[in-house]
């Protein structure tokens, strides 16, 4: 499936793409209105557009594109005031997210929309959240209920480091059991054994992250 990302921050486009890229999508971008309107076309599956643009507003391109090629969109934009959400879903947008952004929610609205598996793919370590199984290489990893969850956690919020607090009230919530800081180290460990892979980085002292 295609994708047209319309965003003039080329980090977040190079992000974007990577992420997008990982989980089977095609992506393209445009960094104005002008230029997005030079690609559109009906073979794309989804546009996601910034409200604010270099030469308009992102909510005139989504009017276009609603009128005239029908391609589901998603506002991802920083204005994220109740009205500014409100006004989005009136005009008839599809989904709205508002930056800072979670990868993994991204994706799963994304998904939603183009009503497709949920995937989250990193490296060659594949997370199916429809069947809550870790894929290496379309090899099924053995992992615990508590080890899939762990790791779902880290996928879902790639580029963002989850704070040993964070992981040590997931597995009080999953289990009701008093939690010590030395078993996240247990737990870590496993879970890198059985992937035997390095995307699992360690922030010294504060806690654990995924890039992508």
């Amino acid at each position: 499936m295609k994708i047209l990302l319309v965003e003039d921050n080329l980090d977040i486009v190079s992000n974007l793409t990577t992420l997008l890229s990982n989980n089977n999508y095609l992506v393209e971008y445009a960094t104005t209105i002008k230029e997005a309107l030079k690609k559109l076309n009906k073979t794309y599956s989804l546009v996601i557009l910034d409200i604010f643009l270099p030469d308009g507003l992102g909510t005139d391109l989504f009017l276009e594109i609603k009128k005239n090629y029908q391609i589901p969109s998603i506002f991802l934009t920083a204005k994220d005031l109740e009205s500014d959400i409100v006004n989005g879903f009136n005009l008839g947008i599809d989904d709205y997210i508002t930056k800072p952004f979670l990868s993994g929610e991204l994706l799963a609205r994304i998904n939603k929309i183009l009503n497709v598996n949920k995937l989250i793919k990193v490296s060659n370590i594949t997370i199916d959240t429809n069947k809550m199984i870790v894929l290496k290489d379309n090899q099924e990893i053995n992992l615990t209920s508590l080890e899939y969850q762990l790791l779902l956690l880290l996928f879902t919020n790639l580029n963002k480091v989850i704070t040993r607090d964070k992981i040590i009230d997931k597995i009080f919530d999953l289990t009701g059991n008093d939690v010590y800081d030395n078993t996240i180290t247990v737990y870590i460990k496993r879970i890198r054994e059985k992937l035997d892979t390095d995307i699992i980085k360690t922030v010294k002292g504060v806690g654990y992250r995924v890039d992508i």
